[in-house]
């Protein structure tokens, strides 16, 4: 088996692990980065080289076959994407202190249907295939476009913020830009292959810890308190509904004790988990979706408003707190940055190397 052979082996079985702290499985990956459309032929014209093969997937052979060989290989391969680093956003021409501006006419956070979904089965489960009356289906027009709009919003402002995030990365000296979009690699790191996660501190990681914290989850904590004022929610609604319901009756009713000592324990996880972070880790890439399933290093910014957790999704254009948390990181990026994660998913164990960038309000 060819060194080639072997490293596309490995990374087709998800063993990224393997990528690390190896010189020749990182030109592979460096390979690959190079390896799209013109960007091979412009990397083989500024380095004075030539490959028999035509196609795209044969010239990637090649290409690394050719390159191990040679002592210069990371030097011409690191040139060529610091080069092509910020080719990605300034080739779009995007005015970005208006997009920080306009990122703040966004007043609100509402999926489209269900978040889980892309919009089309959502309204194909909806109305196409439980209404049979037109005239019915004509009645939900507004609903309709307003299910369509919140998906848009919600994506454009979770787009254009990720974006403006991972370009703070991006434009870091010690980053180097897998411009050729290799699949779970958005940059290196000091040659540390990294996938770029921005998200929320996860709920049902919070609830996992309330409830150790205070013998019940969220909502049946909230219920038994509503319960004692009389106060309560429909089970009809969704968790997340029944949440919000019983926390603005007790508080229009003068219970902000309640919510209080509840937003006290959600501070108590956030400070555990900023001084503890290897287990939340460990947590988020075992409890991965299926069909974006990854076992690569990833580098986690999570978000969260301590003062009310509901309002995070507006951390995501915070950009004077995000700012100089992503720049100390990366000024201070070390070898021991990266922890150890082993983690299990379908039954089968994996190990990364991830770390965390807190950003709380």
């Amino acid at each position: 088996m060819s060194n080639f052979e072997k490293w596309d082996k490995e990374f087709r079985v998800q063993n990224l692990y393997a990528f690390n702290n190896n010189a020749n499985a990182l030109l592979w990956l460096k390979v690959r980065a190079v390896c799209r459309g013109k960007q091979i032929d412009q990397f083989l014209n500024d380095n004075e080289l030539t490959l028999v093969a035509t196609k795209i997937s044969e010239q990637n052979v090649e290409l690394f076959e050719l390159l191990e060989n040679r002592d210069d290989a990371k030097s011409m391969l690191d040139r060529y994407l610091q080069s092509k680093n910020h080719e990605w956003y300034t080739s779009m021409g995007v005015d970005e202190e208006k997009l920080k501006d306009d990122l703040y006419k966004v007043q609100y956070y509402a999926w489209g249907g269900d978040q889980n979904n892309s919009l089309d089965k959502h309204l194909v489960s909806r109305y196409v295939k439980v209404i049979s009356e037109y005239d019915e289906l004509v009645s939900k027009q507004g609903e309709i476009a307003n299910n369509a709009w919140n998906y848009v919003q919600n994506s454009w402002y979770n787009n254009w913020t990720s974006y403006l995030i991972e370009s703070l990365f991006k434009r870091h000296p010690r980053v180097i830009s897998a411009v050729g979009e290799i699949k779970s690699v958005d940059f290196f790191i000091d040659d540390y292959p990294v996938d770029l996660k921005v998200t929320f501190f996860p709920n049902q990681y919070m609830d996992e810890k309330i409830k150790v914290k205070l013998g019940k989850g969220i909502l049946s904590w909230l219920k038994s308190k509503g319960k004692e004022f009389g106060i309560t929610a429909s089970s009809d609604d969704s968790e997340t509904q029944q949440i919000y319901t019983l926390t603005e009756k007790l508080m229009e009713q003068g219970h902000n004790d309640v919510i209080k000592a509840l937003n006290e324990s959600k501070s108590e996880v956030i400070k555990d988990v900023q001084n503890n972070p290897v287990e939340l880790m460990t947590w988020l890439y075992a409890h991965q979706g299926e069909m974006r399933f990854g076992a690569e290093n990833r580098l986690f910014v999570i978000l969260a408003d301590s003062t009310d957790m509901n309002q995070s999704w507006k951390m995501k254009r915070a950009f004077s707190l995000i700012e100089p948390k992503v720049q100390k990181y990366l000024d201070t990026f070390s070898n021991e940055s990266l922890k150890t994660i082993d983690f299990s998913f379908k039954k089968q164990n994996y190990t990364s190397l991830a770390d965390v960038i807190f950003v709380v309000k």
